[in-house]
């Protein structure tokens, strides 16, 4: 079976948002914010009423353990940057993106995102594929659009595998 480059790319981003479903659907209110140990990494809701990430610019060793609040909006940040890229569009600063504010709106903002993704990969043609990637590697031309798609589906594959993680600690920690 022929199958083009963007088609197994597709492929796999939904094998991957597969896995990430059996999470979200799982997801309960409480699971977001919950802090698996003293050192982590969270969101907050700041005098503005925004929910912003912890942040520093150089990462801290250890890195600090994120809560899945904080897993979400990472993944929010990476891929809405990601689709501005692909989109034509100036990318989004960090500091514009923020969390939806509770574990509902976090998981319909994230399915939002996987339509948006869906919608950019549909508009590929392999000329697309092989021009020089914008993000994450600031233009550098040994990286390809595809070589970035690559890159999101494998993010998102660790940012799931975190996220499942997590949910599974939580319920372990309630049991």
């Amino acid at each position: 079976m022929h199958m083009s480059r963007n088609e197994l790319a597709r492929w796999q981003f939904e094998l991957t948002w597969s896995l990430f479903e059996y999470h979200l659907e799982r997801l309960r209110p409480g699971d977001f914010l919950w802090e698996p140990g003293p050192r982590c990494w969270t969101v907050r809701e700041d005098a503005a009423g925004r929910w912003v990430p912890d942040w520093v610019e150089v990462e801290p060793d250890p890195v600090p353990v994120p809560t899945i609040g904080w897993v979400s909006w990472h993944i929010g940040w990476w891929w809405s940057v990601a689709i501005d890229h692909l989109s034509g569009r100036e990318p989004r600063e960090r500091t514009e993106v923020t969390w939806p504010g509770d574990g509902e709106a976090a998981v319909g903002w994230l399915r939002g995102l996987r339509e948006e993704w869906l919608a950019v990969l549909d508009r590929l043609s392999d000329a697309d594929l092989d021009a020089t990637a914008p993000f994450p590697w600031q233009g550098d031309p040994a990286y390809t659009v595809a070589h970035m798609i690559a890159w999101v589906n494998t993010e998102l594959t660790k940012n799931v595998t975190e996220i499942g993680q997590l949910r599974l600690l939580r319920a372990a920690s309630d049991a």
